[in-house]
């Protein structure tokens, strides 16, 4: 049985520790300085908690002893503390970061290192990289990649057709942070909320725009080799025009704080979501110009007589299955390891990364 410390107790992190207690392969102990939180998570014998200040280095150093791997389900600042305490204590690394000077930081903290850091371990980034990167991969030269994202309330009942559904923290740093791109064959930076575009899928009106964080470092891993990859964000159309007014002309993304609050107060957290995955890749196959798509939805659903919503399943997927694949050998042992590192399959096929497949397809 792997010992894993497993750093935060909200939502992500009560359905990682789920999935791995179950298991029957993992003890986990999951640490967080909030006491109340702790005491919401599940009751196993799989499954202690720890009151800890991720700040305090000794702390970190004792909590991370006799440990096999730490994964962060914490706000993306705390990267810069658990991911060097990861690194001294010769400790496996994972994170569900979408902040790319976060993966950065783990870049550089990977080089020479014993243990294995793995960044971006969610769903975008995360699984929607290694889907994106098999299907590239079956094409001779490469025309688009694009990839969107969305997770959603099945009933949105406000102006934005939003409910909280993840990392309030995460959802604002994407909105307003630069977006990686290539373009005509260039790495370029593009503005977060530009480049709308609006999709229907199963007969439903989505929109689409740009957000930071979602390639991981797929346009690292592809350049030279595409001509356009990007990502978007899905939305209900009408989203994207709202946030652009609060963001950008009332200047609430200079008030980080504020806008967290505002949408912390305004917008109840919803159990009954739906995560949209959408990939196109064209290009040349075999002489011909051709398209390739993937196209689910994942559903919340009942795990162990509980009720977790579908970014909390897709998200807590990931990561577990990434740290499943790690065990069993079939991702690099050391130094930094990309999303697209992870063979599709053997993602799909193992025992976490199967909930993807109880997705639903989608029609055009």
């Amino acid at each position: 049985m792997k010992n894993i410390l497993l750093m935060g107790a909200g939502k992500i992190g009560e359905m990682i520790s789920t999935m791995l207690a179950q298991s029957g392969d993992y003890h986990v102990t999951v640490a967080d300085i909030n006491v109340r939180a702790l005491k919401r998570m599940p009751k196993n014998d799989s499954i202690a908690t720890l009151k800890l200040d991720a700040t305090d280095a000794d702390e970190m150093a004792a909590a991370l002893h006799d440990k096999y791997a730490v994964l962060s389900a914490c706000p993306y600042q705390m990267t810069k503390v658990i991911a060097p305490a990861a690194k001294a204590a010769g400790v496996h690394y994972f994170d569900l970061t979408e902040d790319v000077a976060s993966t950065r930081l783990t870049r550089d903290l990977a080089e020479g290192a014993t243990s294995a850091f793995v960044p971006q371990c969610g769903l975008a980034p995360g699984f929607i990289s290694i889907v994106a990167y098999d299907i590239a991969k079956k094409f001779d030269t490469l025309h688009n990649v694009h990839m969107r994202v969305g997770a959603l309330p099945k009933y949105p009942s406000n102006s934005l057709k939003y409910n909280l559904t993840w990392s309030t923290d995460g959802l604002i740093n994407e909105y307003c942070n630069p977006c990686e791109a290539i373009q005509n064959g260039r790495l370029v930076e593009t503005p977060p909320l530009e480049e709308l575009e609006l999709f229907s899928l199963d007969g439903i009106e989505y929109e689409a725009f740009n957000t930071s964080g979602g390639l991981g470092t797929l346009c690292e891993t592809l350049e030279g080799k595409v001509q356009n990859l990007n990502y978007r964000t899905a939305r209900y159309p009408g989203h994207r025009d709202i946030l652009k007014l609060l963001l950008q002309d009332l200047r609430l993304q200079e008030r980080p704080e504020l806008m967290k609050e505002i949408f912390e107060n305004a917008l109840p957290i919803t159990m009954q979501d739906v995560v949209l995955v959408f990939v196109t890749v064209s290009g040349e196959r075999g002489g011909r110009f051709e398209q390739e798509s993937y196209m689910r939805k994942v559903y919340a659903r009942e795990i162990d007589g509980k009720d977790f919503s579908a970014i909390q399943i897709t998200t807590a997927s990931g990561i577990c299955a990434m740290l499943d694949m790690l065990v069993d050998g079939k991702l690099p042992q050391s130094g930094f390891v990309r999303q697209e590192d992870a063979n599709f399959t053997d993602f799909i096929e193992n025992r976490f990364g199967s909930n993807y497949a109880r997705s639903e397809d989608v029609t055009p």
